[in-house]
């Protein structure tokens, strides 16, 4: 069995951030990364994505992210260019395809089991994200709707819903984007929990970030405005509401074979649903641990699992570390944690 001090799951944002601290180090890790290719998550965003921030400040550590060669932020595309070119430039130890099944307790450490073998680590840090476990409410009669669903997990681009009745569900970033580009092409309406609510136009991904650690250190998380969750105007956001295709209705109470059944009863056909609704920290593996509680996280305590203190989590969102799920989150929470694994480790 190949062992090391610190096993990374997961070749991310989040894996290749804590990879360059440790490198820097001079650490024995080593990174698991289930995908083909780097690029993490990224690598499954729609066409159109694009960052909330200038490339600046959008970086991992030790290198700044290229300005683009196109006007605006940078897109899914440069982003994966970035990461790509960021592992090798540090020749961080990454292992891929290597999907993490299972992770067991040993004597001295965790065995973290594959579908190739299994790797010993003294620690291990699981850093999946949240890509692999998208979330749909269970909404009565989804599963007797014979239209088209899709989460945006999935969403490739408006081609395909041309012409068609769409819903798009969530009033979260995810949802106005694709609202903003599938609305031109379809009959499309966007379902919200609430009204969304939109940052000034100026606030950028930047300004946002940085509102939330704030909020987070005061330990204030109702205020002040400006959470992670409000909705950037990127530019073709801001287009799309100045055409007024960004007008929400709440939700709808049920489905039903051809649609919708609102509140007031009403009935409305739909051929497809684009379910913006989030996702779910991907703790599969952890389950063999008996430490991932009903709401689907892992008790934590500065990163590490409060239940198996071999076990640390990152990039899963504010409770791993303030904005840990995003770029620049990524990059702060990497150097804390780096720190606390070598320090622990002696």
């Amino acid at each position: 069995m190949e062992k090391h001090d610190i096993i990374i799951v997961g070749g991310g944002q989040m894996g290749l951030a804590l990879g360059y601290y440790l490198k820097r180090a001079k650490a024995d890790f080593l990174i698991l990364d289930a995908g083909e290719a780097a690029g993490g998550a990224w690598r499954h965003g729609w066409d159109s994505l694009r960052l909330f921030s200038p490339a600046g400040y959008s970086s991992l550590p030790g290198w700044l992210m290229p300005p683009p060669a196109h006007e605006g932020y940078p897109t899914r595309d440069d982003v994966i260019d970035y990461l790509e070119r960021y592992e090798a430039r540090f020749d961080l130890p990454i292992r891929r395809p290597l999907e993490v099944t299972a992770i067991a307790r040993a004597d001295h450490g965790l065995v973290v089991q594959t579908g190739a073998g299994c790797f010993a680590g003294r620690a291990v840090v699981s850093a999946t994200g949240t890509w692999s476990h998208p979330y749909v409410p269970d909404i009565p009669g989804r599963d007797l709707f014979r239209g088209r669903q899709i989460h945006s997990a999935h969403y490739v681009g408006p081609d395909s819903f041309a012409g068609q009745s769409v819903l798009v569900v969530g009033g979260g970033n995810s949802g106005a984007q694709i609202m903003a580009e599938v609305a031109p092409r379809a009959r499309a309406r966007w379902v919200t929990l609430r009204e969304p609510l939109f940052l000034p136009d100026e606030v950028d991904g930047h300004v946002l970030f940085e509102r939330a650690v704030a909020r987070l250190k005061a330990a204030r998380p109702d205020g002040p405005v400006g959470g992670i969750g409000d909705i950037v105007v990127v530019p073709p956001v801001k287009e799309a509401r100045a055409r007024g295709d960004l007008v929400s209705v709440r939700p709808f109470e049920r489905m039903t074979g051809t649609g919708v059944v609102w509140p007031d009863q009403t009935q409305t056909q739909v051929d497809a649903v684009i379910w913006c609704t989030g996702f779910r920290p991907a703790l599969d593996h952890l389950r063999g641990l008996g430490l991932v509680e009903e709401d689907g996280r892992v008790r934590v305590e500065d990163q590490r699992a409060l239940g198996e203190p071999r076990l640390w989590l990152a990039g899963y969102g504010d409770w791993t570390g303030a904005g840990s799920a995003t770029l620049m989150g990524a990059a702060r929470t990497a150097r804390d944690l780096a720190a606390r694994l070598v320090r622990d480790l002696g």
